[in-house]
């Protein structure tokens, strides 16, 4: 395949086809490959952590059950996130948002996952400020309104509006409300008409989720900025060998 000069390979969840999704392992096997940025979800605990999780339920990625805002830190701290991807990842553990920052030196997307209004992007905006990583991270989400809390509480973070299918116009509408810097669109809703208008907006587009070589230079083909993939090794001509 083809690698775009300038193309952006983001982690999804860290390097999540070889190692277990969003654990120090994954993220750390992503910046060892050479991404350029690791994709990660937050939500918070019953006791208002920050922590790193793509399910609002533990049953598929831990040994665990419910849902994650009903445990606490520590109650999270003694499950196993790794066993599930393979017996060589026992005893990875669930990370908080803070934990990744000091292990990764890499640009970090962060996808906010709310629960109504409560209190995620202020939490995590903390966490992201105390870590003195402001710079390096990039907020997103599906939900408009962790976007716009996110804004009013913060005029210096890079926001990015996750979208998965028409009408483009109405995303970026949003993206100008809330002064975002990228659109991260669905791969099959990328084409060269969406292309134009993020363009025209000043917005990056970057195509979430490619695992395909294929696919992923049709998205280059397209004009995206950067991708979101599973394999970040098979689109970096530096990867390291499996």
């Amino acid at each position: 395949m083809r690698e775009a000069v300038g193309l952006l390979v983001i982690a999804h969840r860290g390097a999540s086809g070889t190692c277990p999704e969003n654990t120090l392992a994954a993220f750390r096997r992503a910046e060892a490959l050479g991404a350029g940025m690791i994709e990660l979800d937050v939500q918070l605990t019953r006791d208002g952590a920050v922590v790193v999780m793509h399910d609002w339920t533990l049953e598929r990625t831990t040994d665990g059950a419910g849902a994650v805002r009903d445990r606490t830190l520590a109650e999270l701290r003694v499950l196993d996130a790794g066993a599930w991807f393979a017996p060589a990842f026992r005893g990875e553990r669930v990370p908080t948002l803070a934990e990744v920052l000091a292990a990764v030196r890499l640009p970090v997307n962060v996808e906010l996952k709310p629960v109504g209004d409560d209190g995620l992007e202020g939490r995590a905006l903390d966490v992201v400020e105390r870590g003195a990583a402001l710079d390096r991270v990039v907020f997103s989400s599906f939900a408009p309104s962790a976007l716009e809390r996110l804004r009013r509480r913060s005029s210096a973070a890079e926001l990015a509006v996750l979208w998965e299918r028409e009408p483009i116009p109405e995303a970026l509408r949003l993206a100008d409300g809330v002064g975002a810097r990228a659109l991260h669109l669905r791969k099959d809703a990328v084409d060269r008409a969406a292309i134009r208008l993020a363009a025209g907006a000043g917005l990056a587009v970057r195509a979430w989720t490619a695992n395909d070589p294929g696919e992923t230079a049709h998205l280059i083909d397209l004009g995206v900025d950067g991708i979101f993939t599973d394999f970040p090794e098979r689109f970096l001509h530096s990867a390291a060998r499996e």
